[in-house]
């Protein structure tokens, strides 16, 4: 794969066969993110569970403390009282069933989190094949499907950043912008990997975190050290 000469010149920064401490890493990360935008920060974490096993399945969710940097559009399916709840927390869509037709034919999809109450879940199950492959579907271990609607509009648009493992047992998730400081992404990370580690699935044999890669969104990976993990 042909890089550019931006990318090449930051990857001769970047020393691939070492694993650095993470605020050494955080440090190499923004210093490496030179693209024209502000890049978004982001984890890659491959575990040694196997995702095909529902017992080694790792998906959860964590606020993280300084935020994603990301303004979230959030959708709530709910009813009645929850409606109007939901629309004073600060949702940005909300409505039921007639939100079907619009997601299923028209293919709208100008939101980034779905919420739904319980009772709503027959009705957002129609949408398994639009939303499922996009990471979108509510579920309750993400905290997405709840009765609480205001905890969770209030959580998602401080920050809160769902995981969960792709098809080859790897985590991808966003910690922030390359303009915060490197506290605030130290912050976030360890937050991150808190969770992570205390999700560890109990069935579980052998080593669980193999790799961690921090990166921006154009710049090359950085290799963490997961001695401390």
């Amino acid at each position: 794969m042909k890089r550019g000469k931006r990318y090449t010149e930051a990857a001769k920064q970047v020393d691939r066969a070492m694993l650095y401490e993470p605020a050494d890493a955080i440090g190499l990360v923004k210093k490496t993110a030179v693209a024209k935008f502000d890049e978004t920060v982001e984890v890659h974490i491959r575990t040694g569970c196997d995702g095909r096993h529902a017992e080694q399945q790792i998906r959860g969710a964590v606020v993280l403390p300084n935020g994603t940097g990301k303004t979230v559009k959030v959708l709530v399916f709910a009813k009645g009282d929850k409606l109007s709840e939901a629309e004073a927390a600060g949702a940005d869509y909300v409505g039921g069933e007639e939100l079907i037709p619009r997601i299923q034919k028209d293919g709208w999809l100008d939101f980034d989190v779905v919420v739904a109450t319980p009772d709503m879940m027959g009705v957002v199950g129609r949408l398994g094949k639009v939303l499922g492959p996009k990471g979108l579907m509510p579920n309750p271990k993400a905290g997405t499907v709840t009765m609480d609607v205001t905890k969770a509009i209030n959580d998602i648009k401080a920050g809160k950043i769902e995981y969960r493992l792709d098809r080859s047992n790897i985590i991808h998730v966003p910690i922030g912008k390359a303009s915060f400081t490197d506290e605030k992404l130290q912050e976030n990370f360890s937050a991150l990997m808190d969770a992570i580690v205390k999700a560890r699935p109990s069935a579980l044999k052998g080593q669980y975190l193999r790799s961690i890669t921090l990166t921006s969104t154009m710049g090359p990976g950085v290799r963490v050290s997961t001695a401390k993990f």
